[in-house]
């Protein structure tokens, strides 16, 4: 099994670097020894993208995912594109307006579950639209009043910083989990968590997603709409620009 170093996981800025192939699968799908695609987890889609070979000939990147592991990073080329060979060095580029559109909304999920201080049981982040579920039986919120509750937080342009902590410390902070049913995948004695305002005042949880530097990058979003899904689950949904009037 190849282990992929992600490089996103430390700088999920980084757009471009240089990797080597360690192989191709069955299916097509590139494995390489590092990558800026981050795969498809915790509700925030793959990245797309490209990867250059060494004559200059571009690989399309349909989507990034996992392997057996979390380790296994697959990236999986869109349909009649060449296939590079094992040891072959690449060029890799991501769709940088696209992953920045996720690290915002994702780190806009992040502050809803904030506001909104309920188990989450369930969540989905993409470019326009994203939703957070909670367990909450009755809303009590109004999509006007969550949104200028987000607006202030984005506004005050806490920092946003990640910090790893072992498996020990986790199971003597459990409250740091806000996932009702999911939880994060151990093993590998470090869980990577994300922190919002100094030393994480405003917000500490884990998270392998990719997120923006400050709250402020986030810019103008609203909550869309707020939707009863069964008799305990409230469904907010998170799109970008002002609240329609």
């Amino acid at each position: 099994m190849a282990k992929t170093e992600a490089l996103f996981r430390e700088d999920s800025y980084l757009c471009e670097a240089e990797a080597k192939v360690v192989g191709v699968n069955e299916r097509g799908g590139i494995l390489l020894d590092r990558t800026v695609f981050y795969a498809t987890s915790g509700g925030q889609p793959g990245d797309t993208g490209r990867i250059f070979r060494a004559n200059g000939e571009a690989i399309d990147i349909a989507g990034t995912i996992t392997g057996e592991t979390k380790d296994e990073i697959i990236h999986l080329p869109a349909p009649g594109q060449p296939v590079p060979g094992p040891g072959e060095a690449v060029t890799l580029q991501i769709h940088w307006e696209r992953r920045q559109k996720l690290m915002r909304m994702h780190t806009a999920c992040h502050l809803l579950t904030v506001i909104c201080p309920y188990p989450i049981t369930g969540a989905a982040v993409s470019e326009d639209d994203s939703r957070v579920d909670f367990d909450l039986p009755d809303a009590g919120f109004t999509k006007e009043e969550v949104t200028a509750r987000l607006q202030e937080l984005i506004a005050a342009d806490h920092p946003v910083s990640t910090r790893w902590i072992s498996e020990d410390e986790l199971e003597a902070n459990p409250s740091l989990v806000k996932s009702k049913n999911v939880r994060p995948p151990t093993g590998s004695g470090r869980i990577r968590l994300v922190l919002i305002g100094e030393n994480g005042i405003i917000d500490s949880q884990p998270c392998g997603g990719t997120h923006v530097r400050s709250t402020g990058e986030i810019g103008e979003i609203h909550v869309g709409k707020i939707e009863k899904k069964g008799r305990e689950n409230r469904r907010f949904r998170l799109r970008f620009g002002p609240l329609p009037a």
